[in-house]
């Protein structure tokens, strides 16, 4: 008898630890935000990779990826294509309302683009960022 109350509270135990939310990718206050869109446009984005034909390995969900370019740093203009890795030390425009951080940006993602973005855990996005543009997502 003592042995299956003994299971029984290893496997709740097991199970209330399997259940709680994970950490996040990234570290609180790890995003900078400015006043506008308009601070970010004359500073382009600390890319990593990707003015070559070199990618660079990143682990992403726990899997070792190689991506094309890591974004850092002013998340406002660039061209963005292949697989995009946007970084937990980004500056972006402050907003109300709707999410529209990138409508102002100069920032170019071509049709096939995946972006996985660090702050929204990892999540890959095969449309572009057209939830922060304002734009339908790109067919």
């Amino acid at each position: 008898m003592k042995v299956v109350i003994a299971l029984i509270i290893a496997s709740v135990l097991l199970l209330t630890t399997a259940c709680q939310p994970r950490e996040p990718v990234c570290p609180p206050d790890s995003i900078t935000y400015v006043s506008s869109a308009a601070q970010l446009a004359v500073f382009p984005p600390q890319i990593d990779a990707g003015s070559t034909s070199t990618q660079v390995e990143v682990e992403i969900n726990g899997k070792t990826m190689l991506v094309d370019q890591i974004i850092n740093g002013p998340l406002c203009n660039g061209d963005w294509s292949g697989t995009v890795y946007v970084g937990c030390d980004i500056q972006i425009a402050a907003w109300e309302g709707e999410a529209g951080f990138l409508e102002e940006c100069d920032l170019t993602i071509e049709p096939g683009t995946v972006v996985y973005v660090a702050a929204h855990d990892d999540e890959p996005y095969y449309k572009g960022c057209s939830c922060h543009t304002g734009e339908d997502p790109i067919e």
